[in-house]
Order: structure tokens, then sequence, then C-alpha cells
């Protein structure tokens, strides 16, 4: 029996694992700072609601998990977290709206595995259901820049709108049927450079004059960095354009509110296309600022879709949404190489104290163990040297990267202190115990 890995699966050891753990858990704070709650949904689902067209698609369905249960049931793994909010507004259509929740679960796709992408992998999703408000977007972006300052990671939002980019391809005169596909190879410009994506144009059957109008429009609003006067800019290009126009009013309507919270890092780029069969208005995707770590794909994303759940569903009803992922993965790879050029994560370590008995006399263990009682009442990471000599317990604690020792022995009991060592400096202080929590909770 080999002991290997499932193909596109990965354990994670608690070096790893509790980084990991650290960033879900600052996403969960901060996205319950702005009300959001969270659900939980089952990985199993019946294959008929999970190949709904309107859940994920085609593309998507080339990738599941179909599978059978001992009682004949046609079922699947549930590889995004979307349709399942989608499923349990439907079996629960008393629900509040609007509706913020929160999701960070496993789902799972038989695609192919490259570098930052798995088959079994996480996704951290943000969603406010029940309101057609540019509100929403404002604050997800808002909430984005609180999540990665806690992280310590500068980024930049890119931001455009569906409605305005369409509109600005009607201006350069290409057809509706077409729209998709030139929004498709517009995206990749940044990546593969104008030619590159004129040629595309070419073999997608748009004529030389279209391709040159949308550049034209195009590269003379990047041109301009602020980005009031780009969206004043493409004003008299779509001021016959009643879709353009829209998407231009709900755009600006952002800008304002982001510019009165403070919110400089957001930049309007027309150029940037997005989940187009799925997202209906305004869409942005976060990057990090700091290129030199080597981290180029987005970090983040998401966008407004207001159709998805009525078709889903099947009703005339509308449910307008909008909402955002975070990329778990993607995240720790940029903690990861922040970390090698000599940045600290700022997390605490677990343990954050290592107890060690000096003897092994009744009167010493029961001392020990009722410290670290202390100091997880007071929620102070600690743990017990149970059999260890305290030379081989200050080694293991050295190479374990323990940030404090406690070292407790018969005077220690006779003084009612303890002895406090500070791993990195080397610093050896007598102290109470209720010294000790200041000092190790102010740390």
């Amino acid at each position: 029996m080999k002991l290997l890995p499932v193909k596109g699966t990965k354990d994670y050891l608690p070096e790893e694992a509790s980084v990991r753990e650290w960033i879900i858990d600052t996403l969960k704070h901060t996205f319950k700072l702005y009300g959001y709650k969270p659900i939980e949904t089952s990985i199993l689902d019946y294959w008929e609601i999970g190949a709904n067209k309107y859940a994920g698609g085609d593309e998507i369905l080339k990738e599941t998990y179909r599978l059978t249960d001992r009682g004949g049931r046609d079922l699947i793994l549930r590889y995004e977290l979307t349709f399942k909010l989608a499923k349990l507004i439907g079996m629960h259509p008393n629900i509040r709206m609007p509706f913020k929740r929160y999701e960070i679960g496993k789902v799972f796709r038989d695609g192919p595995v490259k570098t930052g992408r798995l088959r079994e992998f996480t996704q951290c999703d943000v969603d406010v259901v029940g309101t057609t408000s540019p509100l929403a977007e404002v604050e997800l972006i808002s909430m984005t820049f609180d999540v990665f300052d806690r992280f310590g990671i500068p980024v930049y939002i890119q931001v455009n709108n569906k409605k305005l980019q369409f509109g600005i391809f009607a201006a350069a005169g290409v057809k509706e049927d077409k729209y998709i596909d030139t929004a498709l190879s517009l995206d990749k410009l940044v990546k593969f450079g104008k030619d590159y994506v004129i040629d595309e144009l070419k073999d997608k059957g748009l004529d030389p004059v279209t391709i040159k109008r949308i550049f034209e429009i195009v590269e003379s609003v990047e041109n301009v960095k602020d980005n009031r006067q780009r969206i004043d800019m493409l004003e008299s290009i779509l001021s016959e354009n009643p879709i353009g126009m829209e998407g231009l009013n709900e755009l600006r309507e952002l800008f304002t509110y982001c510019e009165s919270l403070g919110l400089k890092d957001v930049v309007f780029l027309p150029s940037l296309s997005r989940g187009l069969g799925y997202y209906t208005g305004t869409v942005w995707e976060v990057y990090v600022k700091d290129r030199s770590l080597g981290i180029t794909s987005s970090v983040a994303a998401g966008g407004r879709w207001d159709d998805m759940i009525g078709r889903f569903l099947g009703t005339e009803r509308r449910y307008p949404a909008t909402g955002m992922t975070f990329g778990l993965d993607v995240i720790y790879e940029v903690i990861k190489a922040m970390e090698k050029k000599g940045a600290t994560v700022p997390m605490n370590p677990i343990p954050f104290v290592y107890v060690i008995p000096i003897g092994n006399s009744k009167e010493v263990i029961q001392r020990t163990l009722n410290i670290a009682k202390v100091l997880r009442r007071n929620d102070i990471s600690s743990d017990v040297a149970y059999s260890k000599g305290v030379s081989k317990a200050l080694d293991y604690a050295s190479k374990s990267g323990i940030p404090y020792v406690i070292m407790i022995g018969e005077d220690e009991i006779r003084q009612n202190k303890l002895k406090l060592k500070d791993m990195k400096t080397g610093e050896e202080t007598v102290v109470t115990v209720e010294e000790a929590v200041y000092k190790l909770k102010s740390s």
C-alpha cells in the first residue's frame, strides 16, 4: 500500500494549516463586523440540482464529481457555493431580505491540476441577496480593504461594469451577438498585449474598423488616471446608449461613495471582463500591490449577479444579488512570499506558552497544570511539558518556535511565583501568575 495523496488533493501539517486557519478566522471576523451571518450547506446534492443550466453551466459540469449512493440516487459533489445559496433561498422563500450570508467550505472539481489549482479546495464566499443598492458593492469593496489590512497585504481593486462595457462595444459597432466574445478577448489585453487581442478579435470575425474603434475608446479612457475623468469621457460616447449609460451611472455612484470612505486604491478599468454569463453589472478584481512577490493572479473578486437565483429556481421573481469570493490558496501563497522577504505574519503561534515543571513531585505537577488552566482561561494558548526534562523541554520550545516558556519548581511554589522566559531574547523574570498573564496578553 502506497501512502500517496489523491491527485489534486493536499494534506496540511500544522505549520501550513495554522496560517490557513488564521486566514479563515480573519475572514469570518471581518464578515461578521459587516453584518454577514454564516450558513452551512451540504457537500452532497442531487445531480439534477447541480446540473441546472443556471447553476454552473456546461463547462463546470464537465469537471464535476458524479456518484451514486447505495439507494441508487444520482448525486453530485458540491463544486461551488453559489448554487447552494440559490437552493437554500428556494427552500426558504420567506427568508428576510436583504439576506447577508457568508460560507466557507470545501468544493470539488475534477479538472486539470496545476499550481494554485487543486481538485479539492476551499471557497470563501460572501454575498447579499435582495437589494439593488450600489451601497452593497461599496460595502464589499470597503470590507475587502479591511480584510487585507488585517493580513498586512496592500492591495488595489480594478472595477468595471458589464452594461458599460457592452455600451462601449455598441458605440464601436460590435454586433450584439459578439459582445461576450469581444469582452473575453479584451480581458487578455494586460496579460498578452494589444497585438494578440487584435489577432484574436479578427479570428472571431470583427472587422478592422470596429477593432480600431474599440481600442480608440478603451485606450483614450485608460490613458487618463482619474476615475471621474474616465467616466466623463465615456459619457459623451455613450450618451445615446441607455444600457451603457446605466452602467456608467452605477459606476459614478460607486466611486462617489468610495471617495467619501477614503478608498483610494479603486481603479476603473474598461477592459476588465469577468463572469460574462453570470454577472449583470459592476464587477471587480483584487490584486496585490507588491508585484515582486510573484503573485500576478487576483486574490479576490466579485460582482453583481441579479438574474441567477430567479432563473435557477425557475421563477419570474427577481432576486438581485451581489457578492465576492476570497482566494484562500492564493492569499496563503502571498503570505508565504512575504515571509521569505522578512515580513512577519500577525498571528500568535500555537502554543504561545510552554509550561515546564521542574521536577516530578505531585505538588509541582499540580501547580503546573493550574497555571496552564489560568492561561487558557485568559485566552492564552499554552501547552504543558508532560515528561521531558527541563533542558529537553527548552530545546523543544526553541525548535518549535514557541515564544514564551514558564518554569515552575519547588522554589517558585514557595515564593508563590513562576519563572517566565522570553525565548527570543533569553530574558528570564520571576513574576506572579497575574503579572505573567498581563505581560503575555500585552505581547
